[in-house]
């Protein structure tokens, strides 16, 4: 075996440090359309927080968590936090009190950074959290009461009193230490308690070089980047990461998702490239109209399926298409990604459409197979044929943070997801469905994302979501959950006529409900479990 003769130099999140100073100092952050700083300002705050953390005593290999919006500040803990050897532990700030307290005290938090105007949702859980030695306040616009308390600190404070760390941060790095533990992130809990997910800098940088990758997400130094995906959940998609890598400017949205904040954000930043779940696009889709999104090059969804209507409804209205991105908190989050390719510039319109709609083809490094869920031979790639979807590449989770979770993956080690999908002969990946979202109706499977797909095609649907209820003669039955555009007068009739040329007429819902609003989960999916609550 010969041995390449290459510097053993390690992939770290320190390295972006030094590369914002040197080459993209003059590039900016705008946070909510009040502030903006340059990458220079975040690179010397970045410094002084880790200055910061060696003062408060904070060991190496401690988690840091964050509970913060899209901002600034919770940017230059990105930085900071991890190159100085501690791990980023983002917390979902939509979490119910109970879920919060369990995943502080499992990750056995030792600082946590809070927004100001977030602290009456997690101060009254201090007390049952012992083992947090210090809460920083992040400054904001709010008034929320901010305890008189030695335990609290103030982040600008901090800051400004620290002096910087001088020296490059990724010489601090031996070549094994890439390996470290940069960040963690906790799943859901959907299906039990939450579950940790701990990324090491070497899956975070690659996850990243991947998202500079041409032809898929393709980050460049021009590019305007805004994730509308929050911050706490799995590194808002990998996207600041990336923007910083290439040197590209960024806007953070703060902590408003109204639409007339974020359409005006984009307009005003001239932003070139978007990311968010689909309930957030169908949000903005009635104000697109009134706003110049003429910079845009790119818009990602994800999260969950984006149904092709609202897809091809933003192709009709600012000229591009949403664009899939698929993937899990355990994949970092991104494993693959949607769009057509040069052979479909010729391709009929349907065609076209078509693989618009598809999940996408896997970012490179990243590996994707289908497991037969009866005896888990592997189905052949022929669009058609219906698997397990399983994931492997060195950005994707190898075990759960101090939980035993073998049923999670394979002998040979990769991540069984839940998804149904196919795969066809150019690698596109398309999802059938959440295996646990599947509808079996009289010893048939039904497709709830299919059957939503059809109903989400009527022009008058905002949002539906399709469940299982239990039914004697049949076992279950799909219902529909739907949210009808403002001012529509839509019938049940009227979508069940809409449907039933669409798909098979025994896949028709028993029944479709009306809601204002749908359940979401604390990353503002839809949340079927709460449906299937209701429906039960």
């Amino acid at each position: 075996m010969l041995t390449g003769l290459m510097q053993p130099r390690p992939l770290t999140i320190a390295h972006l440090v030094e590369r914002l100073e040197q080459l993209f100092a003059h590039k900016t952050v705008a946070t909510a359309g009040t502030e903006r700083v340059t990458y220079a300002e975040v690179a010397d705050h970045a410094r002084r927080l880790a200055t910061v953390l060696d003062d408060l005593d904070v060991p190496v290999g401690a988690r840091v968590a964050t509970f913060a919006s899209n901002n600034r500040r919770h940017l230059e803990l990105y930085l900071a936090v991890p190159a100085t050897k501690r791990v980023l532990h983002t917390l979902n700030i939509r979490l119910s009190a109970e879920h919060l307290e369990y995943i502080v005290d499992h990750a056995e938090d030792d600082v946590v950074f809070v927004e100001r105007a977030l602290l009456p949702r997690i101060w009254p859980s201090a007390e049952r959290l012992s083992r947090v030695r210090h809460w920083i306040v992040l400054p904001d616009d709010s008034d929320a009461a901010v305890p008189a308390d030695p335990r609290v600190l103030d982040y600008d404070e901090l800051v400004a009193g620290a002096a910087p760390y001088r020296g490059c941060l990724e010489d601090a790095f031996a070549a094994e230490e890439e390996n470290l533990a940069a960040g963690l992130c906790y799943t859901s809990g959907t299906t039990g308690p939450p579950k940790g997910v701990l990324y090491s800098h070497r899956s975070t940088m690659l996850h990243c070089l991947g998202t500079l990758a041409a032809g898929l997400v393709g980050i460049a130094e021009s590019d305007v980047v805004m994730p509308i995906v929050p911050m706490f959940h799995a590194n808002a998609w990998g996207l600041p990461y990336g923007a910083m890598l290439a040197g590209a400017a960024l806007v953070l949205p703060g902590p408003s998702a109204e639409p007339e904040h974020l359409l005006s954000l984009m307009a005003r930043e001239r932003v070139t490239l978007a990311a968010a779940v689909p309930t957030v696009w169908t949000s903005l889709l009635p104000r697109l109209d009134d706003h110049d999104l003429s910079g845009l090059r790119m818009l990602l969804g994800g999260g969950a399926a984006v149904p092709a209507s609202l897809s091809e409804a933003y192709r009709a209205r600012v000229g591009l298409p949403l664009t899939h991105s698929w993937g899990m908190t355990e994949v970092s989050p991104v494993g693959a990604i949607g769009g057509t390719r040069s052979r479909h510039a010729g391709a009929a319109e349907e065609e076209q459409v078509a693989v618009r709609a598809a999940q996408g083809q896997p970012m490179p490094l990243v590996r994707l197979r289908l497991s037969d869920v009866e005896d888990g031979h592997e189905p052949p790639r022929d669009g058609r044929s219906i698997g397990e979807l399983q994931v492997a590449g060195p950005w994707v989770a190898s075990g759960y943070f101090r939980v035993e979770a073998t049923d999670a993956f394979t002998e040979d080690g990769w991540l069984r997801t839940g998804d149904l999908a196919t795969i066809d002969g150019e690698g596109y990946v398309r999802l059938a469905d959440r295996m646990k979202d599947l509808i079996k109706s009289g010893g048939e499977w039904i497709s709830s994302v299919e059957l939503e797909a059809a109903i989400a095609s009527h022009p008058d649907v905002a949002e539906v979501a399709v469940v299982a209820r239990p039914d004697p003669r049949w076992g279950e039955r799909p219902i529909a959950y739907v949210v009808l555009r403002e001012g529509s007068a839509t019938s049940a009739d009227d979508l069940a006529r809409h449907v039933s040329p669409l798909v098979a007429r025994w896949w028709l819902p028993d029944e479709f409900v009306f809601m204002p609003v749908l359940p979401k989960t604390g990353t503002g999916k839809l949340s079927k479990s709460a449906l299937r609550a209701r429906t039960a």
